[in-house]
């Protein structure tokens, strides 16, 4: 892991706003016979907050290493703010900052005295700043503790506070919410959500649809190296198939027969005892009312998938050539 604070750093004096903060055009990164980024697209407007989404092993890191400049790329084009490495250097990353991986920190020193260090080594923090990055991650009265003692939830949002330290533009973050209990989930959404609403553009990668629905306003969706979907949150809920739940009655038999007469839901038994239900909510309520008027018992009724988890698991573990619809909004 590398916390990028490199020293030459010094906020741009003009930004075009109309300038993406990211722009990828066709960008590869081949390691011998295997190609991990093979000609992917996006483009990260200006006061987002975007995904890139994927299973292990989707590209997705190697997308940021390259973005950060630990790596470079075998064809295409990236550019940060208009700028690129080949043309600009290190000035490519002018207010840029963030984390691959997980932030590390000396364990024997506390919170604060990490950012001091690191506020040191970086040159040009004022003062005050630090103080201000600790109240935005909710790490205030836990500062002056060891690193040692912190939850790893707790040294995520201490790599937030060390990345807010140079007041960046754009804030990068592999994985944030990976390995976090569900409270420190919780506390890292809330924490991404109110550095949006400040105006800060977020790039965040996940392999969490849940996270990113939350979240984020766009995002790319990747599937070994290449891209299946781009395009905004709203568009893929569009695309989306309906949600599937799983129902467990006093008479299943029953009410698969009363199901086969609810259409348009999709009623079919399910794999693990019970019945698959496929369809809208307003539908599957009339069909429990019926079944419910029919003195069948309903014993349980549980959301299995969300659509959008439905449709990511349809484009990341199956060929996108079967799903055309789900990639109309990315073309």
């Amino acid at each position: 892991m590398r916390l990028f604070t490199d020293a030459s750093w010094r906020l741009p004096s003009v930004v075009d706003m109309e300038t993406a903060a990211v722009n990828a055009s066709r960008l590869t990164k081949r390691y011998g016979e295997l190609t991990a980024v093979d000609a992917i697209s996006l483009m990260v407007r200006q006061g987002e907050v975007y995904g890139i989404l994927g299973p292990n092993g989707a590209g997705k890191t190697t997308f940021l290493r390259m973005l950060f400049g630990l790596i470079r790329p075998d064809a295409g084009r990236l550019e940060v703010f208009g700028r690129s490495w080949e043309r600009d250097g290190t000035a490519t990353l002018d207010g840029v900052a963030g984390f691959i991986e997980s932030p590390k920190f000396y364990p024997y020193l506390s919170g604060r005295a990490n950012l001091e260090l690191l506020a040191r080594l970086d040159g040009g923090v004022p003062v005050g700043r630090i103080e201000q990055v600790l109240q935005t991650v909710d790490l205030v009265g836990r500062d002056g503790d060891k690193v040692s003692g912190y939850s790893f939830g707790m040294r995520q949002r201490l790599g937030v506070a060390a990345a807010l330290l140079r007041d960046p533009q754009l804030l990068v973050l592999d994985e944030p919410a990976n390995g976090l209990d569900p409270a420190g989930i919780r506390d890292m959404r809330a924490l991404v959500k109110r550095l949006a609403a400040s105006g800060l553009t977020v790039l965040l990668s996940s392999h969490d649809m849940a996270e990113v629905e939350e979240i984020c306003d766009g995002v790319t969706i990747m599937r070994r190296g290449t891209v299946v979907y781009h395009g905004t949150i709203a568009a893929l809920r569009e695309q989306a198939p309906q949600p599937a739940h799983r129902l467990t009655t006093s008479d299943d038999g029953a009410a698969l027969r009363e199901g086969a007469r609810r259409q348009p839901l999709a009623v079919t038994r399910h794999d693990d005892g019970g019945i698959a239900v496929r369809g809208p909510e307003e539908h599957l309520d009339a069909y429990v009312a019926a079944l419910v008027a029919r003195g069948i018992a309903i014993r349980s009724l549980t959301l299995e998938e969300t659509p959008l988890e439905t449709l990511f698991f349809m484009l990341t573990e199956t060929s996108p050539d079967a799903f055309p619809h789900a990639l109309a909004a990315s073309a």
